[in-house]
């Protein structure tokens, strides 16, 4: 558990609650940011992918701790259960889309290249092709008419509204340089259930080895899916999903340095000291202060 409370909702400033819970929520980006003075504080939505469109203003957006510029006309990825915040230049506006994660595994069904995407937090800058910022303010638009029509067909109309959108993404991160993936790929199906396994395990399990025998392959085959498919080793993406719960850790825990290392599964606190800084550059406690150093000044801008 988090010793800091994030809040975990499913509309910011709202409690979990069950309406519609299996299905999306869509609303203008001023009605809620707007009323809360355009700053978002930090908080995660356990069940819940959010998609935004930025058509006008723009800002920051920080997830897991790190920094990214949200620019006019951009689209903006944020997975569930990631701690995120976001800071708004005044008048910001467009949609935001907060999509149940079971909601958004039926609309792609069979089809693992429409998932990829909402998988990675990401802002995907939309400005130097005016069709696509065209295509997407109708998608967002036509979404948002049926939500609150409530009309005959809703559902069926708001399926093929975010089916659009999740394939626009796919586009859009194809183009930002992540390779194409044919349906029914293996390798990267592959892939795919190496990264849900490492996602149950990787506090308990470290060696490859163990990974590739869980899921019915060699150590060799699982390398060549994960190097053709991911660009990286299966140990790379093992560590990169270890020093993500780390940096949360340390950013959002009260916890010592050495009781977040037992927490991820490190009996030595030396071990776990030298193994975050040779892959972040900085010792865990350097880390920490200057995470917490930034939150403090976003803090002080907002007032």
């Amino acid at each position: 558990m988090l010793d800091v409370k994030i809040p975990l909702c499913f509309l910011y400033g709202e409690p979990i609650s069950d309406v519609e819970m299996d299905f999306l929520h869509i609303e203008p980006i001023r009605e809620r940011s707007g009323a809360h003075d355009w700053i978002i504080r930090e908080h995660s939505h356990p069940e819940h992918i959010q998609v935004l469109l930025v058509e006008r203003g723009g800002g920051s957006f920080w997830v897991e701790g790190q920094e990214l510029a949200v620019p006019t006309r951009s689209m903006i990825v944020v997975p569930a259960a990631m701690v995120h915040a976001f800071e708004f230049s005044a008048d910001t506006d467009g949609f935001v889309i907060n999509a149940a994660s079971s909601y958004v595994r039926a609309v792609a069904g069979s089809d693992s290249r429409l998932l990829e995407p909402v998988s990675r937090a990401a802002v995907y800058p939309l400005e130097d092709e005016p069709m696509r910022q065209e295509i997407m303010g109708e998608v967002f638009r036509w979404c948002y008419r049926e939500y609150v029509w409530s009309a005959p067909g809703r559902r069926a109309a708001i399926y093929g509204q975010f089916l659009q959108v999740l394939v626009a993404l796919m586009r859009a991160a194809d183009a930002a340089g992540q390779p194409a993936l044919a349906a029914g790929d293996k390798d990267y199906a592959l892939v795919c259930r190496f990264r849900e396994a490492v996602e149950e395990r990787f506090r308990i399990t470290r060696t490859i080895t163990d990974y590739a025998s869980a899921l019915g392959v060699t150590a060799h085959r699982l390398n060549q899916a994960c190097r053709a498919r991911a660009g990286k080793s299966p140990s790379d993406l093992l560590h990169e999903r270890t020093i993500v719960e780390a940096k949360r850790f340390l950013i959002y825990m009260e916890r010592s340095v050495a009781e977040i290392g037992y927490e991820l599964g490190f009996d030595d606190p030396a071990y776990f000291s030298r193994y975050f800084t040779k892959r972040v550059g900085q010792t865990p406690g350097s880390y920490r202060k200057a995470m917490l150093k930034g939150s403090e000044e976003r803090l002080a801008r907002s007032g």
